[in-house]
């Protein structure tokens, strides 16, 4: 494994984090040393996951490796999504420009709201009583 062939980048997701590596290939997707099929069984994880190769035309061009921790299915489907997109800005900046009209290239910066004192839930309320 060459050094400059390989292209590192980090996608985030609600909590998740996936550590991406992608470097020349047949198009092999491991996700924590398994396959992708294997670690996703929602169809629209996978797909999720393939949508930045697909529009750019790489689905075949790169073997990606992904380390991924904390959050669910989706924000990793999601955090996954977000690395192999900067990874490919990285291996080729005029890919960039076609991505970010899809949206891929911004992180989503919705988080879970915390939970705040004096009630139930982030935004719930115990119930009111007058009398």
């Amino acid at each position: 494994m060459e050094k400059e062939n390989v292209y590192y980048a980090t996608g985030k997701r609600k909590c998740a984090i996936a550590k991406t590596w992608m470097m020349p290939g047949s198009g092999n997707i491991t996700i924590n040393d398994r396959p992708m099929d294997n670690y996703f069984s929602m169809e629209t994880a996978k797909t999720a996951v393939m949508q930045p190769l697909e529009l750019t035309g790489n689905t075949k061009s790169y073997d990606i490796r992904v380390r991924v921790l904390g959050g669910g299915i989706t924000g990793q489907a999601g955090a996954i999504r977000h690395g192999i997109t900067k990874a490919l800005v990285l291996s080729d900046p005029d890919l960039r420009a076609a991505l970010k009209k899809a949206g891929f290239v911004k992180r989503d910066p919705r988080q879970k709201e915390r939970k705040k004192y004096g009630q139930p839930g982030a935004r719930k309320r115990f119930q009111f009583s007058k009398r």
